[in-house]
């Protein structure tokens, strides 16, 4: 097989990160670019032996036989993509890398693909799936939009196994010049989807227009492709009325194939009940919190079952998952004795999910959420549901808009509107705009043992963490 040359553009992007370490685990010589700023991907690129990232320039791209880009960052307008189109080397986007990984046959081999889509979810679901496969000696390929992940590693990996698991995304391929959802690229086997909510609405006007293209991607499953749906959410049952395949549904409702019952939680550890049809098939126990976590692990528990693994090589996979980075993340205790958690949550049913999660897990204690609201399109478009997902808080501290690089500025909406309009409705939110004067704040309040903080969204809000003080 021929040594590739893969550049990636954008190489620090979640959804860039794990395919640039499968490349470089397959042999192929790897080269990224991005800006310099730090991720939280830097530690499994420098892991990986990925060390040498430039910033972006037309020097970078010299006799590559590939070329990976974002839609981040210029898309195909970056110079990289330009100098690449000009020396007439393949230029593809990270959606498209995505199904051709999947494939199997860039590597010399075929994988059985298991996409994991849904608005919410995706990360979660396709960690605890390769977890299992991984504890149960299956050695799963799997690409996962996250840093390290503590009973994986690396967020990529390229396995010996017959599985290839990865998050299916619905956002744009390139939002300028391919509006096609990413996650179209891919051809799995075996489908999850999670929920189906409105989200990137500088991408989709509408939930309809959303739902179109889960329904697309469906309908081109082949026959004996499996199907794995939330039958709870009211958008899943819609696209389903409209597929043409068959489908195993779950949640907590008692209509659905696969059941989940008797949910309940003891510090960090979450025990879940399944039953199908009458039968309980039976009781799991997984590290994380949260009845959306609950619906995780029971699609990944079905998948499992599809795929021939026993109950107990599942439960046994289940008790070595240990969460994310970024997914209700324990971060550490203050110096002052408060708990500190981080989401990456940034839409109001991820903020809200979140938030009840954790204070069923601190019924007594004084919860404060500090919000770096993602994208102005988001902020605006779904604006009036923020304002109702901070219930179960006690404090809220409001940063400035994290503006994605793939839009423009918008003046009519701003984390100062969003705060005023909190105050209608919560008794204690402040407006604080930078994460230096986050950070000030919580050192001169000094919370204590009876507090917990949790840093919330897609941005950068979590590099607050390295200024605070931890015992």
């Amino acid at each position: 097989m021929k040594k590739l040359k893969i550049h990636f553009v954008g190489i620090k992007g979640v959804g860039m990160t794990p395919l640039a370490i499968i490349a470089k685990e397959a042999g192929f010589i790897v080269s990224g670019s991005d800006v310099i700023d730090e991720f939280i991907t830097d530690k499994p690129l420098k892991d990986a032996g990925i060390k040498d990232i430039k910033l972006f320039s037309k020097e970078n791209i010299q006799n590559q036989d590939l070329v990976i880009i974002t839609g981040a960052h210029g898309g195909y307008e970056n110079i990289e993509a330009i100098t690449a189109a000009d020396k007439k080397i393949k230029v593809i986007t990270q959606g498209e890398a995505v199904g051709m990984f999947m494939t199997g046959e860039i590597f010399g081999k075929m994988f059985t693909g298991v996409s994991v889509a849904g608005t919410h979810g995706k990360t979660t679901t396709s960690a605890i799936l390769a977890t299992i496969l991984k504890v149960n000696k299956m050695d799963p390929s799997y690409l996962i939009g996250t840093s390290d992940i503590p009973s994986l590693g690396a967020p990529g990996h390229l396995g010996s196994g017959k599985y290839f698991i990865a998050e299916a995304d619905e956002y744009a391929t390139e939002p300028r010049f391919n509006k096609k959802a990413k996650f179209l690229w891919q051809f799995p086997k075996i489908l999850v989807i999670t929920n189906i909510e409105f989200d990137h609405p500088d991408v989709y006007a509408s939930i309809e227009d959303i739902r179109d293209e889960f329904i697309v991607f469906v309908n081109r499953l082949e026959k004996n492709s499996i199907l794995i749906c939330c039958g709870d959410d009211p958008e899943v049952k819609k696209l389903l009325t409209e597929s043409k395949c068959k489908f195993i549904t779950y949640g907590f409702n008692k209509d659905n194939n696969y059941i989940l019952e008797n949910v309940h939680f003891s510090g960090d550890h979450m025990f879940i009940s399944v039953s199908s049809y009458g039968t309980v098939i039976g009781e799991f126990m997984v590290k994380a919190v949260g009845e959306h976590n609950a619906l995780n692990a029971q699609a990944s528990i079905i998948a499992c079952i599809e795929m021939g693994i026993s109950i107990e090589k599942i439960k046994k996979g289940l008790r070595a998952f240990s969460g994310s980075k970024r997914r209700l993340e324990f971060i550490g205790h203050l110096s002052t004795g408060a708990s500190v958690y981080d989401d990456y949550a940034h839409h109001p049913t991820e903020i809200k999910k979140t938030l009840k999660a954790l204070r069923h897990q601190y019924p007594k204690k004084k919860l404060i959420a500090i919000f770096q609201p993602h994208t102005y399109s988001r902020t605006k478009k779904l604006f009036e549901e923020f304002i109702s997902s901070f219930s179960s808080v006690d404090q809220i501290i409001v940063c400035d808009i994290y503006p994605s690089l793939r839009e423009k500025p918008d003046l009519s909406i701003s984390s100062v509107v969003l705060t005023d309009r909190l105050r209608n409705v919560h008794k204690d939110v402040k407006y604080m705009a930078t994460l230096t004067d986050v950070v000030k704040y919580l050192n001169e309040k000094r919370f204590r043992s009876d507090s917990v903080i949790v840093t919330m969204g897609a941005g950068d809000v979590y590099k607050l963490h390295s200024q605070l003080r931890f015992e």
